[in-house]
This record gives C-alpha cells, structure tokens and sequence, in this order.
C-alpha cells in the first residue's frame, strides 16, 4: 500500500535539473516516483499538489537548535521552512562528549547565550547517549558534528595554554570515537573559548584523524587573523584542509563590511582553493544581520579557566576596568540585545545597549557587565554584520550553500530564524532573480546533502527517503523582518519528515518522525 500520494506538482529533484510533473509516491519511509498515469493502486492519502512544487526538505548546515529542540520538539521556526534535516554542534559547540557532569554543565552555562539550556537536566557524557536523545522524538531530522570546545577540554582543559603531543594524540582518539558514533566530522568556531585556544598545528592533527574517518572540516574561523588581512582568517582554514587532506566547509561565510577587501577576494579563495584540486565549500545566511552571544566580546584573559573566571571579571573592580579599556563599543553600537529571562530585565528584549544603559542610568559597559551577572552570561546579541549589497553573490554562488546560523530564542531573535530558506524562493529567485529555482534547491538540499555525506536524503528519487516540501512558488513569502522577527512564512504547503506529515495546510500537525542521522561513511 501507498501511504502518500502527491499527484500534479512540478517535481524539482534537488539536482538542479529544470522541473517534471510527475507523481510522488511515499510507502513507508522512501520515495517513489511515476510519470504519466498512476496505476491503480491503494492509496491511503493523496494530496493534490496543481500549482505546486514538490522538492526535497531543505537541509539546515548551521543551527543552534541543539538543545532547544529537546524543549520544543515541533520545531516550528524551522519545520514551517520547509527544513527537514539540521546540522547541530556548529562553531566548535557541542554537548557531547565530557568526562563528566561537572564539565558538561559549566560548558552549557558558558554557551547559554548562543544554544540556551535544555529543558530537562543534561544526563548524557557521549555522543550516541546524545544522539539518543532525537530519535522518534523531534519533528525533524538531526545530523551532529563534533566541535573541538568539548574535545580541548577533556585532554588540555580550559585554560590558554598550548596542547602537548600527548593531549593531542589523546584529542585524536576522542575525534575517532565520536565519529565512530555517529559524528559527521569537525567543528570549530575560533572565537569562541575554550576552542580558540587551539592553534593551527593542533587543528591539523585534529583533521587528520576527520579525513581518515569520512569527515569534513565545518569551520568558524579565527577573526584574530584579521590583522593580517581580512582573508587571513579563512586562508587558515584552507590550511588546515590542505595539511590535512579533509574536505573544508567555512560556515557563514560573507562580507562583513563594506569596503573591507572585496566579496570577489573572499569567493576567490574559494575558486582558488578548488582549482588547486581542494574540496572547499561554504554557507551564507540570507539576511543581514549578524547574530551571536554577549559572551564572544569578551577578551580571551577573562574567560581563561572558563565560565567562573568570566563571573569574577564582571565582579572584580580592576577587572572590569581592563574590560572597559578592550571592549570597543563600537561592536555594540548597532546591535540590540536578546534573551532576558529576569521579569526585570525583558523590557530591554529588543533594545540597543546604549537606549538599555540609558534606562538603567549606566553607562553602556557597567550595563552590559551587569546584565551579564543577572542573566547569568546567557545573552544574545543581533546586529548588522554583512554586506547587503554584495550578499546575493555569495548566495548564488555554485559553491555555496544556505544555511541559518539561527539562535531560536529571545523575544527579538534574528529574523533569519523564521525566514532564512522562504526569503531565497521569495526574493532571490521571484523577486530578484539572482538564482534559478532548480538551483536554489539544489543550494538547500542535494548539496548540503552531498556536503554531510548523507547517501539518502536530498534528492526526489526512487528508494531515498521521504523528506519532501510542497510550497507554492507564486505566493512563498516570509514576513520575518528586523521590526517583527518571529513570523512564519507563508505558500510552504506541506513538510514530510521520513514519509510523516509534519506540516499540513501550513499547520503543524504534531507528529514527530525525526531521528539522529548517524555517519557511516567508509574509515580509512
């Protein structure tokens, strides 16, 4: 028996061939497809898909929806998209593994502003125990990549100090075990400590042991660089994929500001790399607005021994003199605050940090320290952090991917949370036409597909899985914007999550088919 039939629609496959109109079958949790007439058979639900596409889910590369999930499991910012698969343990932040709860518990008080808490105690140390925790009970699909912050602290610690060989061959193992059990590769995010502590002969080890296991480099890379040049950052990180032979993928990747070198240097590097036979891809976010937590403006001294030692800088009066001396305000100017949980405090949700200090009679730096003690360092930050007018370059670039880089909570967040897929069907390809729509498909499902390795998701085609969006290509539309952030898009019909209905009629309807997608790809 069928349990899905999906009859009309123009098929786009996610290869990023021009579109078919043939029928979409879905028995159990794959897919098959018919063109011309459907035989007579028995159907348990058709869904008449005229005026419609039919395409893949899109795949999320970049989300900090690790732990949020776990709290709400219908995944509505993200499953109203039309995203069926996300990537979590970006920017070297992952939960797993530790050595113990102690560890596990301060690294999730040190990260609360950018992946919030769990709703429940955190009861897991390894990775499959927390791989364990997605299957059969979230709406979408999970793939996790293993972040270096977790794999630093168990060997070196938290502290700035530089890894001997011992710690290293001892982080090499954690890499292979966690890949063994399910990661997809590595993570960094060299801004973020304890990780940043790392240097690049270090990240090489680390990649090698990736490589032989299947894995792939996914990388925020080292903004300290810039002195060097704006590219130096990510000509780091194509080091490291060239010393180590591993596939590179630099995440969020665009041009922060313009003036600042050209988008044509940054694409580049990336055409350079290729040509010289790497395997280097990227991600770009579709919006503006950069987003992160409070806790990456600090300077790497005061959280060097982790969480505890950044509570007594903002406490210690010497302390918060130096803080004052190197936080320039000038990161803060433009950018408003999120994620207060204090009913005291969630009247400046959504407000810039001098209008906030202004209330409090502060001046800006006491304000923000202050507010990081009461909050208990967990607040968010969005601001303006990209180029507009070079950004749809690095979105239609044929080596690049779509990916959110969303923070899912705040009464502000960055728009990009609720609208970062819809807005590249509704403007960069309708609207603007800078894309094809095959190939903005193709950006948001084969080959972030192709990037993690997954040999069954991604595409519409006979025995791959039922991850399946049906949106109208007419009226797709996000409403999500700087003024009102948390709006659902409109025209995305129906999302199938593993042949489940998740969104009907542009309404969650509560089943929760999701799973962790472990890697199995072949060790070297």
């Amino acid at each position: 028996m069928i349990d899905t039939l999906i009859k009309n629609g123009l098929v786009i496959d996610g290869s990023g061939s021009p579109g078919y109109y043939a029928s979409v079958l879905i028995s159990g949790e794959q897919v098959h497809l018919i063109r011309g007439a459907v035989p007579d058979i028995q159907v348990g639900r058709v869904i008449d898909a005229a005026g419609l596409v039919v395409c893949p889910g899109f795949i999320d590369l970049h989300s900090h929806a690790g732990l949020t999930i776990l709290g709400n499991p219908h995944h509505d910012q993200k499953e109203r998209q039309g995203v069926t698969t996300e990537l979590v343990g970006i920017d070297g932040i992952t939960q797993a593994p530790f050595k113990n709860q102690e560890e596990l518990h301060r690294y999730i008080w040190l990260d609360s502003g950018l992946n919030g808490y769990p709703p429940m105690p955190a009861d897991w140390l390894t990775v499959a125990d927390y791989l364990g925790k997605y299957d059969n009970s979230v709406a979408i699909n999970v793939a996790y990549i293993l972040g270096n912050n977790p794999v630093r602290i168990w060997s070196v610690g938290w502290n700035d100090i530089p890894a001997t060989s011992k710690q290293i061959i001892e982080m090499q193992s954690i890499v292979r075990e966690s890949m063994e059990e399910g990661a997809w590769g590595l993570s960094t995010g060299l801004d973020y400590e304890p990780g940043a502590y790392a240097d690049t002969d270090e990240l090489v080890a680390l990649c090698e042991t990736t490589a032989r296991m299947g894995g792939f480099y996914h990388t925020h890379t080292r903004s300290d660089l810039k002195v060097n040049g704006v590219l130096a950052p990510f000509e780091e990180a194509v080091e490291i994929g060239r010393r180590s032979d591993c596939p590179v993928h630099l995440t969020h990747f665009r041009q922060g500001v313009q003036g600042v070198g050209s988008h044509l240097d940054y694409l580049g590097l990336v055409e350079n790399a290729r040509e010289d036979g790497m395997d280097v891809t990227f991600d770009c976010y579709t919006y503006p607005y950069s987003g992160t937590s409070l806790v990456i403006n600090f300077p790497k001294w005061s959280k060097d021994g982790g969480p505890e030692r950044l509570m007594q800088a903002l406490k210690d009066a010497e302390d918060r003199k130096r803080l004052k001396k190197e936080i320039p305000l000038d990161v803060l100017e433009n950018s408003w605050l999120t994620n207060f949980n204090l009913d005291h405090n969630k009247k400046y949700d959504g407000n810039l940090l001098i209008s906030t200090a202004e209330d409090r009679n502060q001046d800006p730096w006491d304000a923000m320290f202050d507010l990081m003690i009461e909050e208990n360092l967990g607040i968010s930050m969005v601001g303006l952090g990209t180029n507009s007018a070079t950004l749809p370059a690095f979105v239609s670039h044929p080596y690049g991917m779509i990916a959110s880089d969303a923070i899912l909570f705040g009464e502000y967040p960055n728009p990009r949370s609720y609208g970062c897929f819809p807005i590249v069907l509704a403007e960069f390809v309708r609207a603007e036409k800078h894309l094809r729509l095959p190939e903005a498909i193709r950006k948001m499902t084969s080959f972030p597909a192709q990037r993690l390795g997954i040999p069954d998701r991604g595409l519409l085609k006979d025995g791959f899985k039922a991850d399946i969006v049906v949106f109208n290509p007419d009226t797709v539309k996000t409403h999500a914007s700087f003024k009102n952030p948390k709006q659902y898009p409109v025209g995305i019909d129906y999302v199938i999550v593993n042949g489940k209905i998740v969104i009907e009629n542009q309404i969650n309807t509560g089943a929760l088919p999701g799973r962790a997608l472990r890697n199995n790809r072949p060790k070297t």
